[in-house]
This record gives structure tokens, C-alpha cells and sequence, in this order.
């Protein structure tokens, strides 16, 4: 473009020629804001769901100080702690997220959220600090400090490692030698990344609270609590009786010690009074039911059962009920894992008839093939449903066929992977050079093992480079070579397959993005 006389036309060409650059770079800047918008909402899910189950553990954690104080008092009371802290973090740092957005026309267009002047001038003043940016650092090391002299001693060191300010003189290793923790982190960054790290930083504070609070509860989900509050239920050989046979039941007292025994019962079964010895007796944890299963439909055990508890009598109300069912006539066929079939998969199948032997029960439809007894595998192929037709003979004689339908779904859209890392990711460049390019299933029922037969490699401002294989061919190594500090590569139209059935053509594999970190 440069150099000698240029024609009124060729000037236009170079022009074009940049516009079109400035476009490319401006499409892939979105991109990326809005891949740190997506983590920002991902990341703010999580901090609602785990809020929630720190309070369950609170709340079990009080009902053990309730039930004993000498064990649990000084617990609850440092648990209560933590959590005025880190509530009290929290909402700071929800105040700055608050402030950051205040004023946008709309808070989800992360696209526009290219701007970093709020948290500079929030946190910098020249070369130095300013007096928010010095409360930011205090706030961070007052809230690890203090809940680090409180949690278990376990737990002292991760708190700290969780909330590193950087080396002792609070600085990180740079590309242009030493910087300090919070200009690395937060000076320059357009508004939606210092959002999605503040709400990062939140989740490492429901984290902290969440790991002492587990601690504390010494790995116990519940709670171990008075007798008053027990409830039964009712436990059994198997779900449901032929009429006519004996019903094995038993009352089990829920969260309770198994030596704990009952000192005496007053029960109904359908409004008719048992009696002990013939019709249930008092064992360790519970009353061991000695009934018969009686006639087809719902039947109701109610009661009282007595325990011994600081020399006064505890009642705990019965009121349980168990089912008998008239013999079968119908067969039982449910998919092991789901209750649809996957084309391109080996779906398990269980096919059975409650009272037929394996060997007297057979079932047929298109792709299904048995393996041992009740197993079966289902490999569906075109269509949207399959009706597997199972058939059996019933110990009179009686034969039985049973059809039923399934849905055929498709495999999901599997997610590209760098060294197992999906979505966006950051990364120096060394290690994108060594990566390996794969693809996942992201919460699927199955494991499926996918390979990766190529993909495309984009460095802004080269051309994209196609690439067979899983990793960096020497073409894609030498373009990476010229991406620097904070460009953004793109790995796309990855061609990824099923190793053991190469023939299904899965889904078009989404994208990884990769920010440049040196």
C-alpha cells in the first residue's frame, strides 16, 4: 500500500482494505465481551444456588448447637461469623457491580461494555492508589485474614491461597516485570471482564463460607436432632406384594442410632389393632412388621411408638402405608438411563415381566438385540420413536404381550475443547502450541469417546489455517507466533466423530476462544 504514485482508485482499495480489518477486529471484540458476559450470568447461577445451600448448612448447624451446646455452641457461633463477614464482602462487591452497570440502557448487551474507565477511575489515581481503589485491597485481605483465624485449621491455608494479593509486597509477575496485584487485574480491562472477575470473587467467598461450613458439620448433611422431631418410614424386601403373600416389612425411625429400641408400640393396620408378637415386635432402631400383605390396593399403618429418653417417654406418630399388587398382566420395560434412546448410542434396556422367569420372556423391535437375562441393547435408527413389543407367559399359562414406545433424540451438540477447557479460556501462548484440540458431551448420559479429525485456526489479522489432526500443524504454529499479549485466537469447524461409530455424523461442534496471556 505504500510507496510510489497511488491512482484515485487504488487509494480507494487501501481504504476499503483497512475498513474491512477494523470490521474483523470489532466482530471478534464482541465476541469476546460476550463470552464474559455469559460467564458473568454462569457465575452469578452458581452464587444463588450455593447461598442457598450454605443456609441449610447454617440451619443444621444451629439444630445441632440446639441439641447439643457442649459440642456445637462455639461452632455455630464462629460459623455465624463467617457468614456476617462474608455477607458483609459480598454486598460491597455487589455495590461496585451495581455501580459499574448503573446507567446502561440495557445491563445484558455485553457487546457495549467495552469501557474501563469506571473501575480506573474507581481504583487509580496516576501511579498511585486511590482511596477506593486502597478500600478495594483493604477490604480483600481484612475478609481473608479474619476468616482465616476462624476457620478449621484445614481449611487456614486455602483461604489464604483463595484470596492471594499477589507476593508480600502485593505484587505478580508480569510480562514487563513486577505489577501490582490489582493494576494486573483490574486497571485497563473493558467493563464486562472486571465485572465477570468481581463476581468470580464473590463466588470465592460463598465458597470459603461454604467449605467452613461443611467443616463444621464434620461431612454430616443433617442434623442430628431430638426424638420429638423423628418421622418413619417404612422399608421393605421389594416395592410391591402378590395378594396372599407375606408382607416383610419394617418401620424404620428416620435419622435415628440403630441401638436405639423402642420400648413399646400401640398400631393399627386399615383401623385394626396388631398385636405384639404376632403381628410386629420391637427390635434395635425400629418395630419389624410380621403382617400379611393382605389384599390388592393401599393399606395404612398407624400408631405410637414409645422411646426412653432422660427417663420420660417420647412419642413418635406412625402413619405409613405400602401397596399390594394383584399378579401381572402387563410387562415391565424401562431404559436403564433415561427414558428416551439415543440414535448413534448402545442404549442399556432392562425388559422384564414381575413374576416370569428371564428365560420365558422375549422382546423385539428394530435395533434391539439382548445380551444376558433382563439386558438388552437398543440401537435405534431413523425415525422418532421405536416400539419394542415385549412377551412372556405367566405361571398359569397365560400369555401376556406388552408394547411400548420410545422417543429417538439425536445427540446433543458436543462443545470444542483446548486441553479439556471449553468456551473461552485464557492461556500463554506456549501452551496453545502444545494443545490438543478435542470435543466433550457436557452433562450426557453417556461417555461417549470423541475424537477430533481436524479443525480451523484463526490469529487476528492471518489467514485461517485449516488443520488436520488434533494439535497445531507447523502452518497454524508460525500464525500463532504472531498473536501477542491479549489477542484472541478462534478454533472452529472442528470435525469431531464417535471412535466406535464413525458413521454417525454428530452435531457441528461449537467453538473455543483463547485469550493470549504473554
Amino acid at each position: 500500500m505504500a510507496g510510489g504514485k497511488q491512482t484515485p482508485r487504488q487509494k480507494m482499495i487501501n481504504l476499503m482494505y483497512l475498513i474491512f480489518i477494523a470490521m474483523l477486529a470489532l466482530n471478534m471484540s464482541k465476541e469476546v465481551l460476550a463470552a464474559f458476559g455469559i460467564m458473568n450470568e454462569k457465575l452469578e447461577t452458581s452464587n444463588e444456588m450455593t447461598t442457598a445451600s450454605n443456609e441449610a448448612f447454617l440451619g443444621s448447624l444451629e439444630t445441632k448447637a440446639s441439641e447439643d451446646a457442649a459440642k456445637y455452641e462455639k461452632l455455630y457461633q464462629d460459623a455465624q461469623k463467617i457468614k456476617a463477614m462474608s455477607q458483609e464482602y459480598y454486598d460491597y462487591l455487589q455495590t461496585l457491580k451495581d455501580g459499574m452497570t448503573e446507567g446502561l440502557e440495557d445491563p445484558k448487551d455485553y457487546a457495549r461494555m467495552d469501557n474501563s474507565d469506571y473501575l480506573d477511575q474507581k481504583f487509580f489515581q496516576g501511579d498511585n492508589l486511590s482511596e477506593g481503589g486502597q478500600e478495594f485491597m483493604k477490604r480483600l485481605t481484612d475478609y481473608r485474614d479474619q476468616v482465616a483465624a476462624i476457620v478449621p485449621a484445614s481449611l487456614k491455608q486455602s483461604v489464604i491461597d483463595r484470596f492471594q494479593t499477589g507476593n508480600e509486597e502485593g505484587k505478580v509477575k508480569a510480562k514487563d516485570g513486577m505489577q501490582d496485584w490489582i493494576n494486573y487485574h483490574y486497571e485497563g480491562y473493558p467493563l464486562v471482564a472486571s465485572l465477570a472477575k468481581l463476581t468470580a470473587l464473590q463466588a470465592d467467598v460463598k465458597a470459603t463460607e461454604e467449605s467452613a461450613l461443611k467443616s463444621m458439620l464434620e461431612g454430616e448433611l443433617t442434623s442430628q436432632v431430638s426424638l420429638k422431631n423423628f418421622a418413619t418410614s417404612l422399608s421393605a424386601s421389594k416395592s410391591a406384594y402378590y395378594a396372599g403373600e407375606r408382607y416383610d416389612g419394617k418401620i424404620i425411625i428416620s435419622k435415628t442410632d440403630n441401638t436405639s429400641t423402642p420400648v413399646r408400640a400401640e398400631l393399627t393396620l386399615d383401623g385394626r389393632k396388631l398385636s405384639e408378637g404376632t403381628d410386629y415386635k420391637l427390635e434395635a432402631g425400629g418395630v419389624k412388621m410380621l403382617i400379611g400383605a393382605g389384599s390388592a390396593g393401599d393399606h395404612e399403618v398407624e400408631g405410637t411408638i414409645f422411646f426412653k429418653q432422660d427417663g420420660e417417654e417420647i412419642e413418635v406418630p406412625v402413619k405409613n402405608s405400602f401397596a399390594t399388587i394383584s399378579k401381572p398382566n402387563s410387562a415391565l420395560i424401562a431404559a436403564d438411563k433415561m427414558n428416551v434412546v439415543y440414535r448413534g448410542v448402545a442404549n442399556p434396556m432392562s425388559i422384564s415381566i414381575p413374576g416370569i422367569p428371564d428365560n420365558k420372556v422375549s422382546a423385539s423391535a428394530p435395533g434391539l438385540k439382548k445380551v444376558s437375562a433382563s439386558k438388552y441393547v437398543m440401537n435405534p435408527g431413523t425415525g422418532r420413536e421405536v416400539t419394542i413389543n415385549a412377551s412372556g407367559i405367566l405361571p398359569d399359562g397365560t400369555k401376556i404381550n406388552t408394547p411400548a414406545t420410545f422417543r429417538i433424540k439425536d445427540i446433543p451438540r458436543p462443545e470444542g475443547t483446548l486441553s479439556k477447557q471449553a468456551g473461552s479460556v485464557k492461556l500463554p501462548r506456549a501452551n496453545v502450541e502444545i494443545a490438543t484440540i478435542g470435543a466433550m458431551l457436557d452433562d450426557f448420559d453417556f461417555d461417549l469417546n470423541l475424537a477430533v479429525s481436524g479443525f480451523k485456526f484463526k490469529v487476528p489479522g492471518q489467514p485461517t489455517v485449516s488443520v488436520n489432526g488434533n494439535k497445531l500443524d507447523a502452518k497454524a504454529k508460525a500464525a500463532l507466533k504472531r498473536a501477542g499479549r491479549g489477542d484472541v485466537v478462534q478454533i472452529f469447524d472442528i470435525e469431531a466423530y464417535i471412535t466406535n461409530n464413525k458413521s454417525y455424523k454428530l452435531k457441528k461442534v461449537s467453538p473455543v476462544v483463547v485469550e493470549i496471556t504473554n
